[in-house]
C-alpha cells in the first residue's frame, strides 16, 4: 500500500545500524509505524525530533507487515522549546499518550486538529491550561466522557474549587475545569489539582486496565507545579 500523508512524530527507536522505526500520528491514516532507512544520518536525525510535524511517504507490499517511510520536515516544533523544561515535558507527555492510547491506522480528526490548535498556542502564557483541556478532550474522544457539565454551578468562579464525583471517586477540581473557560491567570496549586484529576482519569480508564506504564514525562510535568 502506497500513500502520502502528514503527521506528528510520536516516537522513534533504532533499527539496525542506520535505520529507525518511527511512530507517526497522521491526519488521514491515524497512528502508523514504519522503517526509515538512513534515520540515523545527520540530515534526517536532526529533524526526527519527537513532536515535530513531518511529511511521510509510505510504501508497503503487505498490509500485515511494517512499511517503509520516507520523511521530510514540515515544521520543527520541539526545538522551539528545548530550553523550556515544562513545555518539553508536555510535548513528551502528549506524544507518549497518543502513541500508547491510539489504535493503529484509525484516523482521529478531532484529536489531530486539537493537537494542531494546542501547538499553535504553545507559546502563550496560558498554554498549560490549554494542555489540560487537551487531555480532557483526548479522554472524551477515546470514548470516556467525564460529564463534567453536570457539576455546573453559577455561583462558582473560575478560581473556586468544586467537589465532584466521577465513577464513585471524589475529586476537588478548579471550576474552570468544569466550565471549560480559560482564566487569565491561575495559581500553581490549581494547575496541580487539574493535572492530578486528568492523570487519575487517564490511569484508571486506560493505563491500569491495559497494564501500560504511565509516562514519566507526564509525572515530571505535574511535579513542576507541586
Amino acid at each position: 500500500m502506497n500513500w502520502e500523508d502528514e503527521g506528528f512524530l510520536l516516537a522513534k527507536r533504532k533499527f539496525r545500524e542506520n535505520a529507525n522505526i518511527i511512530d507517526v500520528f497522521t491526519i488521514s491514516n491515524g497512528k502508523i509505524s514504519g522503517i526509515v532507512y538512513g534515520g540515523n544520518s545527520r540530515k534526517i536525525r536532526n529533524y526526527l525530533q519527537i513532536g515535530n510535524k513531518i511529511f511521510v511517504i509510505h510504501n508497503s507490499k503487505n498490509d500485515n507487515k511494517i512499511g517503509y517511510l520516507k520523511t521530510e520536515l514540515i515544521e520543527p516544533i520541539s526545538p522551539k522549546f528545548f530550553g523550556d523544561k515544562k513545555r518539553t515535558s508536555a510535548i513528551l507527555s502528549l506524544t507518549f499518550l497518543l502513541n500508547k492510547l491510539l489504535p493503529e491506522s484509525q484516523p482521529y480528526n478531532k484529536i489531530y486538529n486539537s493537537l494542531i490548535e494546542l501547538y499553535r498556542n504553545f507559546e502563550h502564557d496560558n498554554w498549560i491550561i490549554l494542555y489540560i483541556f487537551w487531555e480532557l478532550n483526548l479522554i472524551r474522544e477515546l470514548g470516556y466522557g467525564t460529564n463534567l457539565f453536570k457539576f455546573s454551578d453559577s455561583n462558582l468562579k473560575n478560581y473556586d474549587l468544586a467537589n465532584i464525583t466521577v465513577d464513585n471517586v471524589n475529586f476537588t477540581v478548579p471550576y474552570f475545569i468544569i466550565n471549560q473557560k480559560i482564566p487569565d491567570e491561575v495559581a500553581n496549586n490549581l494547575i496541580l489539582k487539574s493535572l492530578s484529576f486528568t492523570r487519575s482519569i487517564l490511569q484508571s480508564k486506560f493505563f491500569l486496565p491495559n497494564n501500560i506504564i504511565f509516562p514519566k514525562s507526564r509525572i515530571i510535568l505535574e511535579n513542576y507545579y507541586n
